[in-house]
């Protein structure tokens, strides 16, 4: 029988390394924590990590803020924009020309007691100065109504602006304004005016915001052919906006919510679809 010999050759500093590796793994054993401890909290369920989500595809002009706003008067949650911002940054991906309508959309859009009243101007597909009239009640942040007038103003265009706007609704005490044009009007209607420092946005900041907003929103991002087709399109944005969209400052109720006094309707946010609003500018869901 042949035997055979191996010889191993071990290194003074590989013999080192294993008896370092000994003594870690001695006190790992001896002194690890052992007790069964409790799991942490657990993070948001996965439907509302999808929904959130989902919004945020279909809605990319929507911040934390307003996606946390919107989600918690839908489905009935209680999660602020801290949340909303962590689940983005792990799970959303932007596509490439997110910010902005889709070109379907875009072709979609081409076919109670103190008031606020401005006036702000926006341009046709034509180039043709059309100026809008905007009425809001400040304590529900309710859009009472826009009207349009193409061309030049003068006070006798603004005073049917005017009654156009308030036609059929129910007058409110004051009227908050940083124009003389039609204290005439409301003088006659026995209602009395605020009066707001000319060219300076922060003495009348609802209104002013809800330019900003009608502008962001929506007239930066269609384009209209004339006066019918630009009231048309404000006032899809107005039953949006009075209806679906929430508000930082009113808790993040809708209008008309506070008009009525009323809480929204729950969904159950694992049976939901989802629903085009403003020609597809919008996307919120509802119960399915």
């Amino acid at each position: 029988m042949t035997v055979y010999y191996v010889r191993l050759y071990i290194r003074p500093s590989l013999l080192i390394k294993f008896h370092k590796a000994l003594i870690k793994r001695k006190y790992s054993a001896l002194f690890s924590i052992k007790s069964n401890r409790k799991p942490g909290p657990i993070g948001p369920a996965q439907e509302l990590i999808q929904a959130i989500l989902e919004m945020k595809q279909r809605n990319p002009r929507f911040g934390c803020r307003r996606i946390a706003m919107q989600i918690n008067n839908i489905f009935g949650f209680s999660i602020n924009k801290d949340v909303v911002w962590r689940i983005l940054a792990k799970h959303y991906k932007p596509v490439s020309n997110d910010d902005g309508p889709s070109w379907l959309t875009f072709l979609g859009n081409m076919k109670d007691s103190l008031w606020s009243i401005d006036l702000f101007r926006c341009e046709s597909i034509l180039l043709k100065s059309h100026w809008v009239m905007v009425l809001m009640d400040q304590y529900t942040r309710r859009i009472i109504g826009f009207a349009v007038h193409p061309g030049t103003l003068d006070g006798i265009s603004i005073c049917m602006l005017f009654n156009k706007t308030i036609s059929g609704k129910h007058l409110p005490k004051y009227m908050s304004s940083d124009n003389d044009l039609w204290k005439a009007n409301l003088r006659v209607l026995d209602i009395e005016e605020i009066k707001s420092l000319p060219y300076i946005p922060m003495s009348h900041p609802f209104v002013e915001r809800l330019i900003r907003t009608c502008r962001h929103e929506v007239l930066d991002c269609i384009l209209f052919w004339n006066e019918s087709d630009l009231q048309g399109k404000l006032d899809e944005f107005q039953r949006y906006f009075n209806e679906n969209r929430t508000h930082m400052g009113i808790n993040g109720k809708t209008p008309l919510q506070i008009a009525e006094n009323k809480n929204a309707n729950m969904i159950n946010i694992k049976n939901y679809s989802w629903k085009s609003l403003c020609r597809g500018l919008f996307q919120l869901p509802i119960a399915a």
